[in-house]
C-alpha cells in the first residue's frame, strides 16, 4: 500500500508536462543569471572563495537547479493545510495509513518525477555551457543519491509541520511566507554556505535548512568526498528523523484539538 502512495505521486506529476517543462525552463534561465553571478565573483575575489573554485562552483549552481523542483523550499499551500481547514481531516485519522505517511509518499513520488524531465536536462545544459563539473569517481553519486533522498523527505516534513500549524492557527501563509525566506536562504539556494559570514553560517548549521539542499549539492558535486560525506548523510539523517518527530507529535497534538462541525 504504501508504495501504491508513492506510484500514485508519481503518475500525477505525469500529468502536468507542461508544467514541469516551464519549470525547465525557469531553472535553466535562473541557472544562467547565478551562474554568472557567481562566476564574476569568484573571478573578482582576492581572497581564497571558500574554497571553491570554477568548477565546484558551476556544480553548486547546476546541481542545486536541478534539485529545486524536487526540494520543498518555498513551502507552497500544502494538502494537509487544506485539509485541516475543511475538516476533510478527520477521515485522514480513521485511514489505516499512517498520516504522515499518506502525505509525505505521493510528495516523494511528485519529487521523484520532477528530477527526470526538470533535473537530468539542467545538469546537462550546464555541463555544455559551463564545462564538466561532475566528480570522476562512482562513490559520490552512491552517497549523492542517499542524500538526495533524504533532502526530498525531509523538506517535505517540514513543509507538512507548517501545515498543521492549522490546527491552532486561522491562517498560516504568514508563517509560510517567513518559512520560505527563511528556508530558501539558509539552505545555500542564494549563495553557498560556506561563504556565509561565521556567525550567520553558525545559525545555519542550527538549522535544517543546509541538509536540504547545500549538503546533497556538495555531495553529488564531489566537494565533500568520503567520510566527509558519509557525515553530511549523517546529519542530513538526523535532522529527518528530528522533523518526522516532530511532525508526528503535531499530528498527535492536532487530533486532540480537532472540533469538526456540520454532516
Amino acid at each position: 500500500m504504501l508504495w501504491s502512495l508513492v506510484r500514485a505521486g508519481f503518475a500525477e506529476q505525469a500529468h502536468y508536462r507542461l508544467a514541469v517543462a516551464a519549470g525547465l525552463f525557469t531553472n535553466v534561465v535562473f541557472g544562467f543569471i547565478r551562474a554568472a553571478v557567481l562566476f564574476a565573483a569568484l573571478d573578482a575575489s582576492t581572497t581564497a572563495f571558500a574554497g571553491y573554485d570554477r568548477d565546484t562552483l558551476g556544480g553548486y549552481v547546476w546541481i542545486s537547479q536541478a534539485l529545486l523542483g524536487a526540494i520543498t523550499l518555498m513551502a507552497p499551500i500544502s494538502s494537509v493545510e487544506e485539509r485541516i481547514k475543511n475538516g476533510d481531516i478527520a477521515v485522514d485519522y480513521l485511514r489505516p495509513v499512517p498520516l504522515v505517511a499518506a502525505f509525505a509518499l505521493p510528495a516523494v513520488g511528485r519529487a521523484a518525477y520532477t528530477l527526470l524531465p526538470r533535473g537530468v536536462p539542467a545538469v546537462v545544459v550546464g555541463l555544455l555551457t559551463t564545462g564538466w563539473f561532475l566528480p570522476p569517481t562512482p562513490g559520490p553519486y552512491l552517497v549523492g543519491v542517499l542524500s538526495v533522498a533524504v533532502a526530498v523527505v525531509a523538506s517535505y516534513l517540514g513543509v507538512h509541520c507548517i501545515g498543521l500549524l492549522g490546527f491552532w492557527v486561522v491562517d498560516t501563509r504568514g508563517i509560510k511566507a517567513f518559512y520560505g525566506i527563511l528556508g530558501t536562504f539558509l539552505a545555500g539556494l542564494f549563495v553557498p554556505v560556506d561563504l556565509f559570514p561565521g556567525w550567520l553560517r553558525t545559525l545555519a548549521g542550527f538549522t535544517p535548512f543546509p541538509t536540504f539542499l547545500q549538503y546533497p549539492v556538495d555531495v553529488l558535486s564531489g566537494r565533500v568526498l568520503g567520510a566527509a560525506a558519509w557525515q553530511h548523510l549523517g546529519v542530513q539523517l538526523a535532522w529527518g528523523l528530528a522533523l518526522l518527530a516532530l511532525a508526528l507529535l503535531l499530528e498527535r497534538l492536532g487530533r486532540r484539538h480537532l472540533e469538526v462541525q456540520g454532516g
